[in-house]
């Protein structure tokens, strides 16, 4: 009996190392897409729709318009597509909160576009692209710093020339959201890769 429940528990093992190596791997490509340098001639930024209570953004939401207010009050030529449509719990369209806070840092609305019917990451890079004017030709996708490295990966997927902008993870959340995009980025591959 004690060489089967052995060989079990080597098995297991295996398998625990290569996850741990699988989950560093990932993280190394979200740390890289962290360290590129930001472009300063972006025409164009994407800001990715997050979770909205009622009409006020959440935390990390918050911190990609912060992020993207921050850009475009520096380059005054870049327009932005603000994405996300309205889901449960939301009183307004993603896209409508990142407008109504951008107006509230100063940026103008005329450099605003809404893209408010996209329901996750891979649908608000396909809507925003519809939206993006026939000449423009660098970007920035701006969401929080788990999130780059996958929304970029889509984003150049589609056939963009983009680089990522990230703004801050909350500290609160940052167990919770990496571990959900562990699991994000694993499902991307599969789809990209095998299926």
């Amino acid at each position: 009996m004690k060489k089967p429940r052995k060989k079990v528990l080597s098995v297991m093992g295996i398998i625990i190392i290569l996850g741990f190596i699988y989950v560093a791997f990932l993280q190394y490509k979200i740390s890289q897409y962290n360290q590129e340098k930001v472009p300063n001639n972006a025409e164009y930024l994407i800001v990715l729709g997050a979770r909205v209570k009622g009409t006020i953004p959440s935390l990390a939401f918050a911190s990609r318009i912060d992020a993207a207010a921050e850009y475009l009050k520096k380059n005054e030529k870049a327009i932005v597509i603000a994405s996300g449509g309205k889901g449960p719990g939301e009183d307004i369209s993603e896209a409508e909160t990142v407008k109504r806070e951008l107006v509230s840092h100063g940026i103008d609305k005329s450099r605003i576009i809404l893209e408010d019917q996209s329901t996750n990451t891979n649908e608000n890079i396909q809507f925003s692209k519809k939206l993006l004017p026939s000449d423009a030709k660098l970007g920035l996708v701006v969401t929080n710093t788990f999130h780059i490295y996958r929304a970029v990966s889509l984003a150049r997927d589609q056939g963009l020339e983009v680089e990522g902008l990230p703004a801050k993870t909350p500290a609160k959340t940052i167990l919770k959201s990496y571990i959900r995009e562990y699991l994000a980025i694993t499902k991307y591959y599969l789809v990209k890769y095998i299926f």
